[in-house]
């Protein structure tokens, strides 16, 4: 597994990272532990989770019974700031709410320290002065090693490393965000601005929710206990004549290298500038040997400019 810098962090995070969204919510403890198993066999020591993943609070809790001394060999990230309650009061970026964030979720995660403590949203009601001085005193009592965003614009990015850097403060070294062959609308926005910072891009939902996996049919109905079956609304987002245009070219040039769809949707974001480590779920320890194989692809220059042609299609 090639492992790569995550931005300015010094932080060396594996080229395929798990994305724990589905612990404590679509799988249990038991099936975490399978998973986590594999991944950690398969050289991947990036965990990225979510203080609301898994109803809130689930998959820090199965990772915090699943990991055990394993915990210091691995690079283990979270997020705050997405509603963990109903009524309101436990959510944002402000100074009180993050502290005790940060104290819930190494308490559910069984552990001194987050090596990427992530702000999971903007959040509009509060200065991102103040977010930060927190995140740097969290950094300053040790609880924190380094910190990133999701989510962010382009200017909300500025912001944040130019209101960072006056005050001496420790700013982002990461951005989390939705890319994907499918969905490349930060291609023109905050990707320079990634450049330009020099920080690691951390892409999620890299098979477009599945789309990029090859299960699917323009001609059928998804597959049962799939997530395009399952959730009528995604299937609608993502299921569209032009999406499929696409697609149908992706595999068509996948097929011609004698590749899977799945692979291709790896080897392209792992040769995109400043991808450090793609995050993709995963249910089962089959999913996790297909991701760790898929980036073993390097796609050439003409690939890649043949690539955005079939993207581009209109």
């Amino acid at each position: 597994m090639e492992h790569r810098k995550l931005g300015p962090s010094g932080l060396s995070v594996s080229l395929v990272g798990l994305g724990c969204n589905n612990f404590g919510g679509r799988i249990g403890v038991d099936e975490t532990r399978a998973v986590v198993d594999q991944a950690i066999e398969r050289g991947i020591n990036f965990f990225d989770t979510a203080d609301v993943y898994g109803n809130r609070g689930g998959s820090e809790d199965c990772l915090g019974q699943v990991l055990g001394a394993r915990r210091k060999n691995i690079i283990l990230a979270t997020k705050f700031a997405m509603p963990m309650s109903d009524d309101g009061t436990r959510r944002g970026a402000s100074r009180a709410y993050i502290m005790k964030a940060c104290e819930a979720s190494l308490k559910r995660l069984k552990t001194d320290w987050i090596d990427l403590y992530q702000v999971h949203q903007p959040d509009d009601t509060t200065p991102i002065a103040e977010t930060l001085e927190a995140l740097d005193d969290l950094v300053q009592q040790g609880k924190v090693r380094h910190i990133g965003c999701s989510n962010f614009s382009e200017s909300q990015l500025d912001d944040a490393q130019d209101t960072a850097t006056g005050n001496g403060w420790p700013g982002f070294v990461s951005c989390q965000d939705h890319y994907s062959l499918l969905a490349r609308d930060i291609d023109e926005t905050l990707m320079p601005a990634i450049g330009r910072r020099g920080l690691g891009l951390l892409p999620f939902f890299p098979l477009a929710s599945g789309f990029l996996t090859g299960k699917y049919s323009r001609d059928n109905p998804p597959p049962a206990g799939t997530r395009m079956a399952n959730m009528p609304a995604m299937a609608k987002r993502y299921l569209t004549d032009h999406n499929w245009d696409i697609v149908e070219g992706l595999a068509a040039f996948a097929k011609k290298h004698n590749r899977s769809l799945l692979e291709l949707a790896f080897a392209w974001l792992a040769a995109r500038p400043n991808v450090s480590s793609v995050i993709a779920g995963a249910t089962h320890p089959d999913q996790i040997d297909q991701n760790a194989a898929a980036v073993g692809w390097s796609l050439s220059a003409a690939d890649m400019i043949e690539i955005d042609r079939i993207t581009s299609a209109v």
